[in-house]
């Protein structure tokens, strides 16, 4: 059974800095793409980043690009999410994602199927 189990979440001032994990189990991961969304109260789930197999390149939302970044340890089956300069706006649960085969266009929910359970992250003002 895959799992993908995020942790890292927490409540924190603006300005700050969390780090966010997933873990991966199940299968392995280091041939594909993995990914992270959010989803605010109210709004739909939104792509944050993405990153390749070989971590050759990454992708990221506007609105986080040059704040947050997206590591992954392929020894580990793990990627994670460094949020800094942290806005109330980033105020959402994140969730951890990654295709069964391995997709091209890496921006939307739907080419994804496996999700974690999703952490939340507040960001007070």
């Amino acid at each position: 059974q895959v799992q993908l189990v995020e942790s890292g979440g927490g409540l924190v001032q603006a300005g700050g800095s969390l780090r966010l994990s997933c873990a991966a189990s199940g299968r392995t991961f280091s041939s594909h793409t993995m990914g992270w969304f959010r989803q605010a109260p109210g709004k739909e789930r939104e792509f944050v980043a993405a990153i390749t197999w070989s971590g050759s390149s990454t992708y990221y939302a506007d609105s986080v690009k040059g704040r947050f970044t997206i590591p992954r340890d392929n020894a580990k089956n793990m990627v994670s999410l460094r949020m800094n300069s942290l806005r109330p706006e980033d105020t959402a649960i994140y969730y951890c994602t990654a295709p069964a085969e391995e997709q091209t266009v890496v921006v939307g929910a739907s080419q994804y199927d496996y999700w974690g359970q999703g952490t939340q992250v507040t960001v007070s003002s």
